[in-house]
């Protein structure tokens, strides 16, 4: 007898949908090439999707934990509160994709293509985003602790900045990140590594990265660029600043140690 179908939201940010037998891959495939979009819900755990064109597709809630979705078009599909926990997504395209509540916690998302996606309060602990592009992604409220950034790219796209406020990237890895325009107001980096990462103007017209009220304690900011960044209220206490670049940087109201690291280059930030 087929159960009565359910949606009960849970405080984790997945919708379960109770009724719903798990399907496999070769039948959402089927459904999506006969005109199928919705599929919300859905029980995809563990399928092998790798290569599908899923533009567009409506997955939210579903559950997509330990999936296959490497090199998959998901340009603009509606992913919201879907389980992607262990997911493979590297160099999927996700460009446009709203990922809201989402769980991907631990997902490999080396070198997708997140552009202009949404990623409001995803959860992205410990995932895998080397050579990732983020350009104009909305990250505000989402989880990066313990997240690999590694030379991914967070400038501004064409038409909006990379918003990363409120985020938690505690223990971060931002190394050679290029956070050029990105807002990291109230970000929250203690002991990230943001080695060799660029935060200065983009030079298409966007700001410098904005910094007001982080937290940078304990951070590595070694080699790092934060020329005319916005540091007001800024906590870098405990941060090592071996050869950063600082240099019209707005520091104002920022806590600073008594002694900077060796090398660092410090100039006034003065007020065009």
């Amino acid at each position: 007898m087929r159960l009565p179908f359910l949606a009960l939201p849970v405080p984790t940010g997945l919708l379960w949908i109770w009724g719903i037998e798990p399907m496999d891959a070769a039948e959402f495939l089927s459904r999506y090439a006969d005109g199928q979009r919705d599929f919300s819900g859905v029980d995809l755990a563990g399928v092998c999707l790798r290569g599908a064109d899923l533009l567009r597709v409506n997955c939210q809630g579903a559950n997509l934990q330990g999936a296959d979705l490497r090199e998959v078009r998901l340009g603009h599909a509606n992913l919201g509160q879907a389980n992607l926990r262990g997911a493979r997504l590297s160099e999927s395209l996700l460009w446009g994709a709203d990922l809201t509540d989402a769980n991907l916690q631990q997902a490999d998302l080396r070198e997708a293509d997140l552009s202009g996606a949404r990623l409001v309060r995803t959860n992205l602990q410990t995932a895998r985003l080397v050579k990732a592009c983020l350009a104009g992604a909305n990250l505000q409220q989402a989880d990066l602790s313990g997240a690999n950034l590694l030379e991914a790219d967070l400038r501004p796209s064409s038409d909006r900045s990379t918003d990363l406020s409120q985020a938690i990237l505690t223990g971060a890895d931002l190394s050679y990140a290029n956070l050029s325009g990105a807002s990291l107001q109230g970000a929250d980096l203690q002991g990230a590594s943001l080695c060799r990462a660029v935060l200065t103007e983009s030079g298409s017209g966007h700001q410098p990265a904005d910094l007001r009220g982080a937290n940078l304690q304990a951070a590595d900011l070694s080699y790092a660029d934060f020329q005319g960044a916005l540091l007001q209220d800024a906590n870098l206490q405990g941060a090592d600043l071996t050869q950063a670049s600082l240099s019209e940087a707005d520091l104002e109201g920022a806590i600073l140690d008594q002694s900077f690291a060796s090398g660092i280059t410090l100039k006034p930030w003065i007020d065009q």
